[in-house]
């Protein structure tokens, strides 16, 4: 029989980040690593800001919901839960008009999680609080591996919360960009040979189906870091990934390109990415940026079928 290892919790999370500012809230706000947090909670988050300026105090994140107007603020403590956090939370959260209000804690004391409680229930339904603990685990001299457990939210949070409406500039290019590339991008046979068109959105992705229930490609515009992104997106089959990366060297000389292989250990989903610098408030440079889109898209579809052709990982050829 195997030998197995032992889970141990890891209690001072001050050995990970040794200060809350400095280590922590850096660390959170990196993508793949508020895709931890915002699978807890179950929202897309996009932190748009780290220490924000609410008066003369600064929140430590200031985010929103990908794809809609939902502010959210993100709170940390490195502790546990105390007044004074408390009071502050209510603070930033009004200070932001935040719809979303996230306090991630090492440990909620109980008088804590029911003054949560009572906020989620005497406050409008559009307005969520959910309150988080860390949780840090190992196994034997294993990286520390990081899990964020809800301990309170808002009650039927999925069936209350709605996307809003299109509002505001930048839903407005969001939206714009997309009609625009579809417009220019099937006017290319090959591409409408391969892809089918998509109902433009004011979210800052777009999903393309390759004839797989398993995993499509998204393309996405990062307006904060003026990036266009185009990615082949694994659902929930970690073997499918290891099987394209043990090709990864052929794959990338075949098309010519180099991604980046997120295999997402912590995660269901993995991602296989390329990313390209551009100017997306530049409308005369959009029609480069097609043609850059068009080309990534036929070259990854075109190595990724010949790759796994034969396959049935993929629920189906793609």
């Amino acid at each position: 029989m195997a030998n197995l290892g032992i889970l141990e919790e890891i209690k001072d999370l001050r050995t990970v980040w040794p200060h809350e500012a400095a280590d922590f809230t850096p660390w959170l706000s990196e993508d793949d690593n508020i895709a931890l947090l915002a699978d807890a909670v179950g929202i897309d988050i996009t932190v748009d800001e780290t220490e924000s300026l609410v008066g003369d105090f600064h929140v430590d994140l200031s985010a929103s919901e990908t794809g809609t107007e939902r502010k959210i603020i993100i709170e940390n403590q490195l502790g546990d839960t105390d007044h004074d956090h408390l009071g502050k939370l209510i603070t930033y959260a009004s200070g932001k008009s935040a719809d979303v209000i996230i306090w991630v804690v090492k440990r909620a004391r109980e008088e804590h999680k029911a003054a949560i409680e009572w906020l989620n229930y005497h406050t409008d339904e559009k307005i969520g609080f959910f309150l988080c603990e860390i949780k840090l685990y190992r196994i034997g001299d294993s990286a520390p591996a990081v899990k964020f457990e809800v301990v309170e939210k808002p009650n039927d949070w999925t069936k209350e919360v709605k996307k809003t409406e299109m509002t505001g500039a930048t839903q407005q290019q969001r939206y714009e960009y997309w009609v625009a590339f579809q417009d220019y991008a099937f006017q290319n046979a090959q591409f409408a040979k391969n892809f089918k068109r998509r109902k433009p959105s004011t979210d800052h992705w777009m999903d393309f189906s390759i004839g797989s229930s398993a995993c499509h490609f998204v393309v996405s515009r990062i307006q904060k870091r003026d990036e266009l992104d185009v990615e082949l997106y694994i659902n929930e089959d970690k073997d499918m990934f290891h099987a394209l990366l043990q090709d990864k060297d052929a794959i990338e000389q075949e098309c010519g390109l180099s991604f980046d292989w997120r295999e997402l250990p912590e995660r269901k989903a993995s991602r296989i990415i390329l990313e390209k610098s551009v100017s997306l408030s530049d409308r005369s440079q959009w029609s480069e940026q097609f043609d850059w889109l068009i080309d990534v898209m036929l070259k990854m579809k075109a190595v990724f079928k010949n790759t796994y052709d034969g396959a049935t990982r993929c629920s189906g050829s793609l």
